[in-house]
């Protein structure tokens, strides 16, 4: 069953940021992520939302899905996080 890796992102520093980018998209190629949106236009219909961007990437299952949130080399693009947003994430099992 696929699932999908929610993540809710405040940048605050855009440089910095880019860096973390790059890496996690390098990082999901191996485990097969495919992004389903990348912090493209977000609108509030109803509540709040507390950050500026959802980011929503599609794995094959959940285990697939924890593995790269864990490996090495999402591990490096974490360490570039850092100071360069705000992040909550979870995972999603699909339908």
């Amino acid at each position: 069953m696929a699932a999908y890796l929610v993540s809710l992102i405040t940048v605050t520093n855009p440089e910095k940021f880019k860096e973390y980018a790059g890496l996690t998209a390098a990082a999901g190629e191996k485990y097969g992520a495919k992004f389903v949106t990348r912090g493209g236009g977000l609108e509030v219909v109803e509540g709040v939302m507390p950050h500026q961007r959802v980011v929503i990437t599609e794995f094959k299952d959940k285990e697939t899905a924890k593995a790269f949130f864990e490996s090495p080399e999402y591990l490096m693009a974490k360490e570039k996080r850092i100071g360069a947003c705000e992040f909550n994430a979870f995972i999603v099992e699909g339908v």
